[in-house]
C-alpha cells in the first residue's frame, strides 16, 4: 500500500490495516519517540489509543493533513513527537462518555454466595493476567469499587484515561475467559 492508501483506510477505519500500522509497522519508530519524551514507563498501547484518537478526531482532520510529502511514517513521527511531549503529563482527551461501572453491577439484589462464587472466578482470572496494571484497575474499580478519582490519583493518570485503561483490562480479562471455554 502507498502512503495515501494507509492514510485512507485508517481514515476509513479500516481495522486490519490500523492494526498492522500501529501495532507492527510503526511499533519500532513509537517506541524510540515514547523512550526519548517519557523519563517514566507508560504503557505502549495507551499511548498508541492516545495517538489514534488524536488523529481521528473531528473526522480525522488531521490524519486527512497529511499530504504525502514525506513518507506517512515520518510525518507521524514529527506529529506523534508533539503530541507527546504536550500531553507528558495528561495523557488523554475525555472522549468516553460511558461508565466506569456500570451501576447495575453494584446492586444488592445478588445474594452474597453468588457474588462470592464470582468474585473467586475474577480472582483467578486476575492470577493470569500479565498486566500488573489491568489488574489493579480491575480489582479497584469494580471489586473494591473505589472511587474512580481516588483511583486516577493513585496510579498517577487522570480519571479521563482510566477509562481507556479499565476497557483495555477488561478486553484483556475477557479474552482470558473465553481462552478457558
Amino acid at each position: 500500500m502507498t502512503d495515501l492508501e494507509i492514510r485512507d483506510a485508517l481514515i476509513n477505519r479500516d481495522e486490519v490495516v490500523t492494526a498492522e500500522f500501529f501495532y507492527k509497522q510503526c511499533r519500532p519508530m513509537f517506541n524510540s519517540v515514547i523512550h526519548k519524551v517519557f523519563t517514566y514507563d507508560v504503557d505502549y498501547d495507551e499511548c498508541i489509543s492516545e495517538i489514534y484518537i488524536y488523529l481521528m478526531e473531528d473526522d480525522a482532520r488531521r490524519l486527512r493533513q497529511f499530504e504525502g510529502r514525506s513518507t506517512i511514517f515520518q510525518w507521524l513521527k514529527i506529529v506523534s513527537i508533539h503530541y507527546f511531549i504536550a500531553k507528558r503529563r495528561r495523557v488523554i482527551e475525555n472522549v468516553s462518555h460511558e461508565p466506569l461501572l456500570d451501576r447495575s453491577l453494584r446492586s444488592n439484589s445478588h445474594n452474597e454466595e453468588v457474588k462470592n462464587d464470582a468474585r473467586m472466578d475474577v480472582e483467578t482470572l486476575l492470577d493470569e493476567m500479565a498486566n500488573d496494571r489491568y489488574v489493579e484497575v480491575i480489582e479497584r474499580l469494580i471489586l473494591k469499587d473505589e472511587e474512580p478519582e481516588k483511583v486516577a490519583s493513585s496510579m498517577g493518570i487522570n480519571v479521563d484515561n482510566l477509562y481507556n485503561v479499565k476497557k483495555r483490562a477488561i478486553a484483556a480479562i475477557t479474552r482470558i475467559a473465553l481462552e478457558k471455554l
